[in-house]
């Protein structure tokens, strides 16, 4: 007598079966991510709570009971927050003290800066290669456009203020300071003696030292020892300490990707047949740029955010004029927190698309996932 078997074999693959609800979609992403085990829930939970407490008390102070009509602070005369001061100041707190009728040149190098960044942020965008010369041109464009001279009315840099003067400062110490870092780091790792020393005690000296005093020694200490027929602008003193303290931070975020990339990186150069400079410039560098990316705009956030302290030296950034206008006659008491948080909403917008491009770009030249 034979034995049956005890069922038939399977033949026929299985269809494939979709994924558990929980796993995936919203739900999926909630679980992973806030209620993956009980100390998260806990930690949800009490988030949402502090925001429940928190955000409907400042959406009803800052809009709801809000009053945004009165040409003095006396006539704000409801609980919410005060923003009748918006449509008086706020050209103030956008060009500083900028001629009014020149407000179209700043407007103009804010929009010219568009096409300038294009080519430099994002791939595949049509006429690159024109748009790569207008980047080059830009700084000398905007610098002419904002000051003047040969046709336009010149605006001295005394007037330049609020939002603007943080948009200068901060994108001149931006664009300067990734070269001048990246030839610091490369210099701290030479085989010459001289040339590594003299970059090693720039950047341990500028290190060393908070920025604002640097800010102070370029506007007080540095024209008692020049010539009384010298003299530099203060505006110009200001982007050239800003662009000097942050490629020495720079230097050593780009050194860092230096040290990570393998010495058969460098091998395969020399191998190759490519000098110094060239290895440089088409191996070694572009992947110890990628690696730094969170570093660089980690840097460049620092950067723009430390652009406030020029208020210290004399120089009345978007900061500034916040703080001036809370020491006014007709609005004392009454812009405290208004003049803050808008202030902030402008460096929150600027950072914060910083952060998310750095995001993004770190996964589209993430190699890993190919």
């Amino acid at each position: 007598m034979s034995i049956q078997p005890f069922h038939r074999a399977q033949k026929d693959m299985l269809a494939a079966r979709p994924p558990p609800a929980t796993t995936t979609g919203t739900l999926g992403w909630l679980r992973e991510n806030l209620f993956s085990n009980w100390f998260n829930t806990v930690l949800t939970l009490l988030a949402l709570y502090l925001l429940w407490t928190v955000i409907p008390p400042f959406i009803e102070w800052a809009f709801i009971d809000a009053d945004t009509s009165g040409s003095t602070g006396r006539e704000c005369t409801t609980e919410g927050a005060c923003w009748a001061w918006l449509d008086q100041r706020i050209d103030q707190f956008l060009y500083g003290f900028y001629t009014a009728s020149e407000y179209w040149r700043v407007n103009l190098t804010v929009i010219l800066l568009i096409p300038a960044l294009l080519p430099l942020l994002f791939d595949s965008i049509p006429y690159a290669r024109q748009l790569r010369y207008f980047s080059l041109a830009y700084p000398l464009i905007a610098a002419f456009l904002l000051v003047g001279g040969i046709g336009l009315e010149a605006v001295p840099t005394s007037s330049f203020g609020g939002f603007m003067l943080n948009l200068t400062v901060g994108l001149s110490g931006i664009v300067l300071s990734l070269p001048v870092g990246i030839l610091l780091a490369l210099g701290r790792r030479s085989n010459l003696p001289a040339v590594r020393m003299l970059c090693v005690v720039f950047i341990e000296l500028v290190r060393g030292v908070p920025l604002i005093t640097l800010l102070f020694t370029a506007a007080i200490l540095l024209p008692m020892f020049l010539p009384e027929d010298w003299s530099f602008d203060l505006v110009i003193r200001v982007i050239v300490v800003v662009t000097g303290f942050s490629s020495a931070y720079m230097a050593e975020v780009i050194r860092g990707g230096l040290q990570a990339i393998p010495k058969g990186q460098y091998e395969a150069a020399q191998a190759m047949g490519l000098g110094y400079w060239q290895s440089m410039r088409l191996i070694i560098l572009p992947q110890a740029l990628k690696i730094s990316i969170p570093g660089i705009v980690n840097t460049f956030i620092g950067l723009f955010k430390d652009t406030t302290l020029v208020f210290l030296i004399g120089l009345f950034d978007i900061l500034g004029i916040a703080r001036s206008l809370q020491q006014n006659q007709d609005w004392i008491g009454k812009v405290d927190a208004e003049g803050f948080l808008f202030t902030s909403l402008f460096f929150f917008i600027v950072c914060f698309a910083m952060s998310r491009y750095s995001l993004n770009l770190e996964k589209r030249l993430d190699t890993t996932k190919r």
